[in-house]
């Protein structure tokens, strides 16, 4: 398989849209027939808006005279009678948004492809002379968290002359400024920048700015189109670009003091254009940047969930990040411009680290494509730079507030890529979540900053998550004194299970297993021990007392070591059926309920007692619960403790057995033969793995735990990766291509998992998919990294990899190996390379070693060489070509 997999042909892809922005500072999207869509940049989502008549054109000259010139976009996709929702008489049946430039030429092909975080987009046609190629990208550098968050989207435009006489080329970048009263300025110090900011005061939440810039020699520009009614705009905007030459600079002045006679708001435009001659058999690039600065943000929403205590005094309107970064749009891209090779080298690097593996193309797939996410409107940056995530998008709001723990839990992208960013959730988790007098955590944050504690229950995959995520956030840092100030509170999360204030009574006796009301991810609770919300408890258990250890409290580790010991043998005999884990309930026992009748904590879902919420009389049974079902997530607490380097929490035997049980049950080759209630994420042909399924002879509730019949993503990727473990890697990379099968673009947008809403954080589960095929550990606290490669092609592997302090490729095979260190610091006592040990003294006499005081250090640029007999792959699973 090749990078044609990647290739997104416009006519076949019409929902192709490729995100372009930074780590919480919103995007763009441009579709894979080129068009501007998705303007996400006033800090909110806003799926298939445009920004005025905003695009790229083209213009072909041969000694002074126009050749061809043409709107840089492939054919058009759409439907022709129009958009159902919109302004009026620009609406269905009034044809295509006039903003979207099909009434003027265009290429007649077009494609796009990645994969993320870089774009290549091809446009041809017979009538211009040449093809013209677009690289489009945002800086994405792991670890450089300040850089992946610059508010900008750059371009490279190529165009190749295949005639054979010189031509001379125009790239016209037409930007909007699509908000009220702008006032344009342009900028000619050392690269053209023409920006447009909002005539209001620079606190207020309406301010906003947005620029348009080129490094190029050869520039003109008219800063403004010009101003009359009916099409006048666009009628006078395409002569003057279609007559050749440079542009001839129009001015208005002050916005607000020249009205053109037209009805509703005007909508100020600028163009900017790059001139370049090319000689035949040739090529040029011409280099462009959009940029935008929304710096003042407030809570636009209502939360469904109370305060637990009085609202407290804080500041209702907060800076984005990238404010205090940057002044202006201008200044972002002026940085942009400055490091303009630097950043895409880097960007192409990490790139083409996931390109050149031997993993399997689908995984490849999967954890590039949800790398978009932290680009998404899901993904904020706070004043203070703390990240904030919603759980996904509506279409113009956020879905569900909070980073919210039990979905948050999944992600495993920004403690690799940027974890400084994944600690500052961990902060927020323990230091604005928690309950200081039980432990109990909140698993929605609220805002602004410092408002209060969210009043709805703890949910135990997202309380115990907490402290599992805190486990490998410590061992990727390996920072003692960072532990050290969280640690109280990662202790009190875990006593919680058995503190007097737990009114849900989890585990009252220590007996290691959950009873009671166990809220979780499927949005209900669970009532009796089961695997899924135990299992989290005792990974829980396991790496507290590994840390209470390292802080010195040998008491308190072994108290949860002695609960660990009896919870894990409870569950291994009482818990797995002989195939699988089910969960231990008397559905018929409405008195079960009683305990829980009353009104402390909220789920915000179902309204009303714990009778009304969970009895059925008409049924006779309690509703939403799994009994003899085999769930997908039965045994997820074991992927965060294997991917964290943990341990066993279940016995090996019956994790292997419970997984193809899962694989055998859940995944659906066809989806349409499933009846489906819920939403719908996988339909017809299309595979995928359910949340919960009941084999023959299995008892199932009337009404079983919400979402079964669902197939969501970041669960099926866990659960592919869980079949990797144990050395099912066709059946897990089988789990990943039916999920990827269903964003190839003609079908759904590749760059937009959809879950409950758009951009759903859970897909960047994906990205475990790389440790787990690498044989990957990590403990940065000793300074020690491993890789044991599961799977090769040709006799070779090849990855990516990240500890959290650095990132590189590695490769092994034919008895060697090559570890290079692209960016970060690399600080190592011992590497273990398929067995192989290397100590201090044999990566001390390596080339480019340094002596540090935690081991011995390699610099970006390094390349790590050993050779010896056990560096070899060819026994492992041969997963085909490569993608190169």
């Amino acid at each position: 398989m090749t990078r044609d997999y990647f290739r997104y042909d416009s006519k076949q892809a019409p929902h192709a849209v490729f995100p372009l922005g930074g780590i919480g500072a919103g995007g763009i999207g441009i579709g894979a027939d080129g068009r501007l869509q998705d303007w996400e940049i006033f800090n909110r989502p806003s799926k298939g808006s445009v920004n005025g008549f905003s695009h790229f054109a083209v213009r072909a000259e041969r000694d002074g005279s126009v050749v061809d010139t043409r709107i840089l976009h492939g054919p058009f996709t759409g439907n022709r009678s129009g958009v159902l929702h919109g302004k009026q008489f620009n609406t269905f049946g009034f044809g295509p948004r006039r903003e979207e430039m099909t009434g003027f030429p265009h290429f007649a092909e077009s494609s796009l492809t990645g994969p993320y975080p870089m774009a290549t987009l091809v446009f041809a046609d017979q009538r211009f002379p040449g093809p013209v190629t677009m690289r489009a990208s945002s800086p994405f550098v792991p670890m450089e968290d300040r850089l992946s968050s610059l508010p900008v989207a750059q371009f490279e435009v190529t165009f190749e002359n295949t005639g054979d006489a010189d031509l001379d080329y125009t790239l016209f970048g037409c930007i909007a400024f699509e908000f009220g009263g702008a006032v344009v300025d342009v900028s000619t110090n050392g690269s053209l920048t023409i920006s447009g900011r909002a005539d209001c005061d620079a606190g207020s939440v309406d301010y906003a700015e947005i620029a348009l810039a080129t490094d190029h020699p050869e520039t003109s520009y008219q800063r403004h189109l010009f101003r009359g009614s009916w099409f006048d705009t666009m009628e006078v905007y395409w002569a003057d670009i279609a007559r050749g030459g440079p542009l001839k600079d129009r001015y208005y002045g002050d916005a607000n003091h020249v009205s053109a006679p037209h009805r509703g708001p005007h909508i100020e435009h600028s163009v900017l254009a790059a001139h370049v001659n090319v000689p035949a058999g040739e090529t040029r690039t011409v280099r462009v940047a959009i940029g935008w600065y929304v710096p003042n943000v407030k809570k636009t929403w209502v939360s469904r969930f109370a305060l637990l205590d009085e609202k407290q005094t804080v500041k209702p309107v907060w800076k984005n990040f990238y404010a205090t970064q940057w002044d202006s749009a201008s200044a972002c891209l002026a940085e942009v411009f400055a490091q303009w090779d630097d950043l895409t080298t880097r960007t192409s690097a990490f790139r083409d680290s996931l390109t050149s593996s031997t993993l399997p193309i689908t995984v490849v797939d999967a954890v590039s494509a949800n790398l978009s996410i932290l680009k998404s409107p899901t993904s904020l940056r706070l004043e203070d730079g703390t990240f904030y995530g919603w759980e996904g998008c509506h279409p113009d709001a956020g879905c569900c507030e909070g980073s919210c723990t039990h979905v948050w839990n999944y992600q495993q992208v920004l403690p690799f890529l940027f974890p400084a960013l994944e600690r500052s959730m961990r902060e927020a988790d323990f230091f604005e979540n928690q309950v200081p007098e039980t432990g109990g955590m909140a698993f929605r944050m609220a805002l602004p900053k410092g408002v209060g504690t969210n009043a709805e229950r703890p949910c135990a995959d997202g309380q115990f998550g907490g402290v599992l995520k805190a486990y490998r956030d410590w061992k990727l840092s390996g920072n003692n004194d960072w532990l050290r100030s969280i640690w109280p509170n990662v202790a009190a999360a875990i006593e919680y299970a058995w503190n007097d204030g737990n009114y849900d009574k989890w585990d009252p006796e220590k007996t290691g297993v959950l009873h009671g009301r166990q809220h979780h991810t499927l949005d209900m609770e669970l009532f009796g021990p089961n695997a899924w919300l135990t299992g989290f408890y005792l990974g829980a258990l396991m790496a507290g007392a590994e840390m209470a250890e390292t802080m010195g409290e040998a008491d308190r580790a072994a108290l949860y070591r002695d609960i660990l010991r009896r919870g894990k043998a409870w569950v291994t005999e009482n818990l797995f059926n002989g195939d699988y884990f089910i969960q231990k309930i008397d559905l018929k026992d409405k008195s079960s309920l009683e305990p829980f009748n009353f009104a402390t904590g909220t789920t915000g879902h179902v309204v009303g007692n714990i009778f009304d919420q969970y009895w059925s009389d008409e049924l006779g049974e309690i509703k939403y619960q799994i009994l003899e079902g085999c769930g997908i997530d039965q045994v997820l607490a074991q992927w965060h403790a294997s991917l964290y380097g943990l341990g066993d929490i279940f016995d090996p035997d019956q994790f292997a057995s419970a997984v193809r049980a899962i694989y055998r049950n859940n995944y659906k080759p066809r989806l349409g033969d499933v009846p489906n209630p819920c939403r719908v994420f996988g339909m017809e042909d299309e595979a995928g793995t359910v949340i919960c399924d009941w084999p023959e002879g299995a008892s199932r509730p009337a009404i079983p735990v919400p979402y079964s019949q669902e197939t969501m993503h970041g669960f099926e990727y866990a659960f592919g990766c869980e079949l990797m473990m144990i050395g099912e890697i066709d059946k897990g990379a089988a789990v990943f291509a039916g999920v990827r099968d269903r964003y190839r673009g003609g079908n759904r947008n590749p760059w937009n998992e959809i879950e409950c809403g758009s951009n759903y954080a859970r897909s960047m589960a994906s990205y475990a998919a790389i440790v787990v095929l690498s044989g990957f550990a990590f403990d940065g606290v000793k300074g020690e990294m491993a890789f044991a490669p599961q799977v090769q092609s040709a006799g070779q592997f090849r990855s990516f990899w990240s500890n959290g302090a650095a990132w590189g490729t590695v490769a092994i095979g034919g008895g060697a190996a090559e570890i290079a260190v692209l960016g970060g610091l690399l600080t190592l006592t011992r590497l273990d390379l398929c067995g192989r040990t290397y100590g201090q003294d044999e990566l001390a006499a390596l080339d480019g070693a340094a002596g540090g005081d935690g081991g011995t250090e390699f610099k970006a640029g390094r390349v790590l060489a050993f050779s010896a007999p056990e560096l070899e792959v060819t026994g492992l699973q041969d997963i085909g070509a490569s993608i190169n």
